[in-house]
């Protein structure tokens, strides 16, 4: 267990064998079975960085972001935010950390309540967190507006009047408003265009650098994880199943299913062709996931042992990890 003393080098976050499974009940109330949304997920972000979570929809990747906020309550598991594990945190001890945690929804005008002027929904976390007098609120708002490159007029201004760019730049300011030290952004460009999304992941490094900040970054595009993510873990039915720096997991990707992923990022010379992995088949259901390896169904490469033993988390290079039965014991 880690120690209230933070060291300099240690994780600002750390979550250690994360689940979270979601009951599905008969018309009586019986559990029947679980949904194994989350299974056995572990990884740590470091102060001023950005760990990436990528995979095809339905991998896990929202759910891990809205448990660590405990949005939804873990099945088992521990997140350590600064040597705390807020799981086990209650009362004010939680509402204290969750000011220092925040998160960025991937549908930024559902996120907001469309009876509430910009302005007010912004001081709205600065009134439950107790934090300043009403001048001092609004001058915070004030503040952050600008940070985001909005101006003093959108104060007024209720969601309906906004583009989906300036929305999501909305979305941003009310995580920001409180200061927080981690912000989960949860496919916070997916549903922007692209020219839109560029300019959001570009103000997402511009305010880390001027607030040191920490983002856990989830996206199902790994092309666009590869501009802000210092490390990335790919995702796929619950489990990671590949960890490694950023230009180390695209230059040598190690995992099937991280190779299959990368080999449909297009590549923007019409001269370069590159060889399209196809993974055949559909999803497994969390409901009944495959035994052993959860992508043996649909590995090109999967040998006997895939499907009866499940692969072992393995350090096949300096920081690069790979959960593969191809890799050594």
């Amino acid at each position: 267990m880690l120690t209230s003393d933070m060291k300099k080098n240690d994780p600002i976050l750390e979550v250690k064998g994360l689940k979270k499974y979601f009951p599905v009940r008969s018309p009586l109330g019986r559990t029947e079975c679980l949904v194994k949304a989350v299974n056995d997920v572990s990884f740590q972000l470091y102060e001023g960085q950005t760990f990436g979570l990528v995979g095809e929809s339905g991998c896990g990747k929202s759910t891990t972001g809205r448990t660590i906020l405990r949005l939804t309550e873990p099945t088992e598991g521990e997140a350590y935010y600064q040597g705390k594990d807020v799981f086990q945190l209650k009362g004010l001890e939680l509402q204290k950390i969750r000011k220092q945690l925040q998160m960025v929804f991937q549908d930024p005008y559902s996120s907001l309540n469309p009876r509430k002027r910009i302005g007010d929904a912004l001081e709205e976390p600065l009134k439950i967190h107790h934090l300043g007098t009403k001048k001092e609120r609004i001058d915070q708002v004030m503040d952050i507006l600008d940070k985001v490159g909005l101006s003093i007029e959108h104060f007024y201004k209720y969601p309906h009047e906004f583009s989906g760019g300036q929305r999501q730049r909305i979305g941003l300011a009310k995580a920001l408003v409180v200061n927080p030290k981690v912000i989960i952004c949860d496919e916070p460009v997916s549903a922007l265009d692209v020219s839109i999304q560029s300019q959001i992941i570009n103000l997402l490094q511009h305010l880390q650098d001027e607030l040191k900040l920490s983002y856990l970054f989830i996206a199902h595009d790994i092309s666009v994880v590869r501009h802000i993510c210092n490390r990335i873990g790919v995702m796929y039915l619950g489990h990671i199943v590949e960890e490694a720096p950023t230009d180390r997991l695209f230059s040598e990707p190690l995992h099937p299913y991280t190779k299959a992923l990368l080999s449909a990022v297009p590549i923007p010379q019409p001269n370069i062709k590159r060889e399209r992995i196809i993974l055949r088949g559909e999803i497994p259901s969390p409901l009944n996931p495959p035994s052993g390896c959860v992508f043996h169904t649909r590995c090109p490469m999967a040998i006997d042992i895939c499907k009866k033993e499940v692969p072992i988390k393995k350090e096949v290079d300096s920081n690069h990890f790979v959960s593969c039965h191809l890799y050594g014991g």
